[in-house]
């Protein structure tokens, strides 16, 4: 009788197990209507995509907003404790190391496959672009003439010597537009391409993007590399130094290498975090980003290109006119990061 007894507590401790084993499952299987997304883009017209998102799904997202490399850290912290379902960052460089630190997990997702061009997404679905800004030439109408600086190449040009501003070559902006140079010219030709850039320069870099833009407006520089977002919302709103119509009718826009590999792109983008809580819901997100509304908003809300391909232009980059846009792959720009930087060094561009 006793045997039997404990026979039978044997039987129940092991259906509990079984049932808490069958329960746990379904946890892993049913996802909370919660997103937990670590964003590097700091842009208050962002609410409205996120707004949206919740208002379409139901599903409820829960932000934490800092720098890409504070993001980035910190997920690698916490490991596979991390809360975060998504990161987004701003630039293929960016995208590219925290792949490289293995926090992305790839997602499949036909739609995603349909809307975005192969150049602006991995091949194994780690991340994928969702907006664009070209990074350009701009120049003081009074002092430079357009048609004397028409590449990238050009802005080695000895002619230029003391008029060029640009941000520092560690920015990330820097380095992957000198990623692309390798890529096109070969480690020699980059160097060489660098080296003539900063013995060009007006200034040691400083600043962003924003303010080498007021460097021609202040007559400090006569020509600076930008991305086009910067000045399409100087044509759009008030940017201190930028305010005035004067200021902005100053400066002149060349979109570089029209006739060859294009106007170099950075990006805006994101990807799947490997211990995602939520995958299922952080894929829809993702999906959500290709849509047209998403889209439109992108460019009408921060004054950035869409990916995908028909959705409309805001006004402010419609006033930047048509441009050919370097499609070489993203990946390559991660996979030079690290060499730009050291060529930068090596001819002591700060």
């Amino acid at each position: 009788m006793q045997r039997l007894s404990l026979i039978a507590l044997l039987a129940v401790l092991i259906g509990s197990l079984g049932l808490s084993a069958c329960a746990q499952e379904a946890d892993t299987t049913s996802e909370e209507p919660v997103l937990n997304l670590y964003s590097a883009r700091h842009y208050d017209t962002d609410e409205r995509l996120y707004a949206d998102f919740t208002a379409a799904t139901g599903i409820q997202i829960n932000r934490i907003e800092d720098s890409a490399d504070a993001l980035m850290a910190r997920i690698e912290a916490e490991g596979r404790n991390s809360p975060a379902d998504i990161l987004l960052t701003t630039d293929a460089g960016r995208l590219w190391a925290a792949e490289d630190a293995g926090l992305f997990q790839p997602i499949a997702s036909d739609l995603l496959g349909a809307r975005i061009p192969a150049h602006l997404r991995h091949p194994d679905g780690k991340w994928f672009a969702f907006s664009q800004r070209a990074r350009v030439i701009f120049y003081d109408r009074a002092r430079v003439d357009a048609a004397d600086l028409q590449t990238y190449a050009d802005l080695a040009d000895p002619r230029w010597q003391g008029m060029i501003c640009t941000r520092s070559s560690s920015n990330i902006y820097m380095l992957s537009l000198m990623a692309a140079q390798i890529d096109r010219l070969g480690e020699d030709g980059a160097r060489e391409w660098a080296r003539g850039l900063w013995n060009n320069r007006a200034r040691n870099p400083e600043g962003g993007d924003t303010d080498q833009l007021r460097g021609i407006a202040s007559g400090q520089c006569a020509i600076a590399v930008a991305n086009t977002y910067y000045f399409a919302r100087a044509l759009r709103t008030n940017v201190d130094g930028l305010s005035t119509p004067g200021d902005t009718a100053r400066i002149g826009v060349v979109f570089p290498n029209q006739q060859t590999s294009g106007a170099h792109m950075n990006v805006s983008g994101g990807g799947v975090l490997v211990h995602a809580p939520h995958p299922e819901n952080a894929r829809k997100f993702l999906e959500y980003l290709t849509s047209e509304s998403a889209q439109e908003y992108f460019s009408a809300g921060n004054d950035e290109y869409p990916v995908v391909e028909g959705v409309a232009w805001a006004d402010s980059i419609t006033q930047l006119g048509p441009f050919v846009a370097d499609e070489r792959p993203l990946v390559v720009l991660g996979i030079n990061q690290r060499r730009a930087q050291e060529i930068y060094d090596e001819i002591g561009y700060r």
